[in-house]
């Protein structure tokens, strides 16, 4: 009995392993970098579709926007036309296994993806060399930023906005989703969900929402081993926290059903007692959702981000108005702490 057990045992390891998170790894191919009108070639060769909008003259300053976890490029749209009429370039690009992408679906890695970062912050430097560069990270695109940057090799832009970025951590979910989401991405790393059912709301634009419902490449299901990656990529980010510097700007809505706060207080007051040589901004949005870039109310954290770039020290428009709270002390955030919300 003891031999079958030991058997059965090891049979049941090699499923697991078998069945192990696959992730679409780059080839180890070496290409010459570019910008396409509607590409981005990245340092192996993947074809990554570009968007770019740019003002009408020379631009004041240029930005690098990152998309979240199953959206791409078109995520900036609206704001970037709006940030064009004054003055500031935008490039987007969709990232691996997103959008238009290769490996639609897959998960490509954090440090392919980080690389991608690195690669297209040289290109834009040299299409628009002496003019500022800051990168935008939304939710997953926030993960990838942070994670970039280190101490050894940090990214070289004048400035980092993370709206909502996604810093959810495993030491910060309940055990039973830490213990499902690694059987599942051993036991069935194929299989996908949806978060239909769930009863989240990421934005109060419902017709934004019903738009990207109807948007194909919009990915309404994802791959166990897909959400997998993306935690994975979420507790770097939430260590990256002690030692990403630069001068950063983070944005966060206090409905966001998406990211808790927990994980956004535990990193933000890592900030404020940690040893940095650029400051740190936060600004709370009481009527902002996870989305806050295309909620009901965009235009207010649109101009914020227009003031911050303007002057990195002034006073925000949306906390003049009372739309938004700019924290300050690590006890402030304990008035926007809820429950723990589910992938």
């Amino acid at each position: 009995m003891k031999f079958v057990r030991s058997v059965l045992i090891v049979l049941s390891g090699l499923m697991l392993w078998a069945c192990a998170p696959h992730f679409m790894v780059p080839e180890k191919m070496t290409v010459e970098p570019r910008l396409t009108e509607n590409a981005f070639i990245s340092f192996d060769g993947s074809e990554l579709p570009l968007q770019t909008w740019l003002p009408s003259g020379p631009p004041q300053a240029v930005m690098i926007a990152l998309h979240g976890y199953n959206d791409y490029a078109n995520f900036i749209r609206d704001a970037a036309v709006w940030f064009n009429d004054r003055g500031i370039g935008v490039y987007a690009y969709d990232q691996r296994g997103f959008g238009r992408a290769p490996h639609r679906g897959k998960w490509a890695g954090q440090a392919a993806m980080c690389r991608d970062l690195g690669t297209i912050i040289d290109l834009v430097h040299q299409r628009h060399p002496h003019v500022p560069l800051y990168l935008l990270g939304d939710s997953m695109g926030g993960a990838v930023v942070m994670v970039a940057d280190r101490p050894e090799n940090p990214l070289p832009v004048d400035g980092v906005i993370l709206v909502a970025p996604a810093v959810w951590s495993r030491g910060t979910m309940p055990f039973y989703q830490r213990w499902a989401l690694w059987l599942g991405a051993r036991m069935m790393p194929w299989l996908q969900v949806s978060g239909e059912g769930l009863h989240i709301t990421p934005s109060d634009n419902k017709e934004m929402l019903k738009a990207l419902g109807r948007d194909p490449l919009v990915i309404k299901e994802s791959r166990i081993d897909a959400i997998y990656g993306l935690v994975n990529l979420m507790d770097a980010a939430y260590e990256a926290a002690d030692r990403f510097n630069g001068k950063v700007l983070f944005l966060y809505g206090a409905k966001d059903e998406i990211i808790p706060p927990r994980p956004m207080e535990d990193v933000f007051t890592k900030r404020l007692r940690g040893h940095f040589s650029e400051p740190q901004r936060l600004l709370v949005y009481a009527n902002g959702y996870h989305m806050l870039l295309r909620d009901l109310q965009a235009k207010v954290v649109w101009q914020d981000i227009l003031c911050w770039l303007a002057c990195p020290a002034g006073k925000f428009p949306s906390v003049r108005e009372k739309a938004a709270h700019e924290i300050t002390r690590a006890e402030e955030m304990k008035a926007f702490m809820r429950p723990a919300s589910v992938i």
